[in-house]
């Protein structure tokens, strides 16, 4: 968390309230989030005075596009999360100036703060720490290793089946930490893995040398399905996860075995079960998912 929809949510949302605003000045209490440039008075010399020109996601990272020929990359890790609205700093801690959903707990573990012209704060809320921020030359960016080295995004047009297929059946490996992986699809984490795959009927160890074609439309029809439902539903917040506006998203209507684990399967009835794979949790119904 957060996986492709939150991260896509947090982009349009930021698209509405920070784009064409500038940059004015930057706060952490947690400098080892800036993993580039390493000292914090180089990145707050690099950001001041940037005008935010675009906004867009690349797999789970947020990427703001801005003037001076330089890009800010955030990737929110596990427990973070951008809010946009006003706060007071009192004893250390950010306070925000109205009620509401900025109010509840998960929105208070902020340690970025920016400022920015004509309106809002922009804030970094991070429960564990983990995020990443890095300020790049837009070019390096692009050009970078990292950047190279991720997979094809899902909700492309360019995403057709036949590269699907041809990705899969040259990954060796069981098919959930294949789906997972960005370097095969760009975005696909451990919530939206198990949905994909509970919709599809496959078992999360399915090894991607048996699936057979007709198995792996259902991988690739649902996919497109699982994640643009997501989206519409700005994502998921069983964990920590909340937009911008500090709101949870809605997707939880729709779960149907992630963290479900001794429940009912909604389809037939048999009780989802839970197995480790890749250091990861797989939920899975064992009669519709059967291996």
């Amino acid at each position: 968390m957060p996986e492709l929809p939150e991260v896509e949510t947090m982009v349009r949302d930021l698209k509405k309230k920070v784009l064409q605003r500038t940059f004015l000045n930057v706060w952490t209490d947690a400098p080892k989030l800036i993993k580039k440039p390493k000292r914090f008075a180089d990145f707050e010399k690099g950001i001041k005075r940037k005008r935010i020109l675009e906004i867009y996601r690349r797999a789970k990272n947020i990427i703001f596009e801005l003037s001076g020929g330089c890009s800010l990359l955030v990737h929110p890790k596990m427990t973070g999360h951008f809010l946009i609205g006003n706060w007071s700093l009192t004893d250390n801690s950010w306070h925000a100036e109205k009620r509401g959903p900025m109010k509840e707990k998960v929105n208070s573990y902020i340690h970025m703060m920016f400022w920015l012209d004509k309106g809002p704060m922009l804030a970094l809320s991070d429960l564990r720490k983990f995020a990443k921020v890095e300020l790049w030359r837009t070019e390096e960016l692009k050009e970078s290793e990292y950047f190279k080295s991720l997979g094809p995004e899902p909700l492309e047009k360019e995403f057709s089946f036949k590269i699907f297929k041809d990705i899969i059946t040259m990954t060796r490996g069981k098919i959930k930490p294949v789906l997972m992986n960005p370097k095969v699809i760009a975005g696909i984490g451990n919530i939206y893995s198990d949905e994909i795959l509970w919709r599809a009927r496959l078992h999360p160890l399915r090894d991607t040398r048996s699936i057979k074609e007709k198995e792996l439309k259902e991988i690739y029809n649902n996919i497109k399905k699982v994640l643009v439902s997501a989206i519409k539903l700005r994502g998921e917040s069983i964990s920590d996860f909340r937009d911008p506006q500090g709101k949870k998203g809605f997707f939880d209507t729709e779960r149907r075995v992630y963290q479900r684990e001794g429940e009912k399967c909604r389809r037939c009835g048999s009780i989802i079960k839970r197995l480790k794979v890749g250091g990861r949790s797989a939920h899975f119904c064992p009669h519709c998912q059967s291996n």
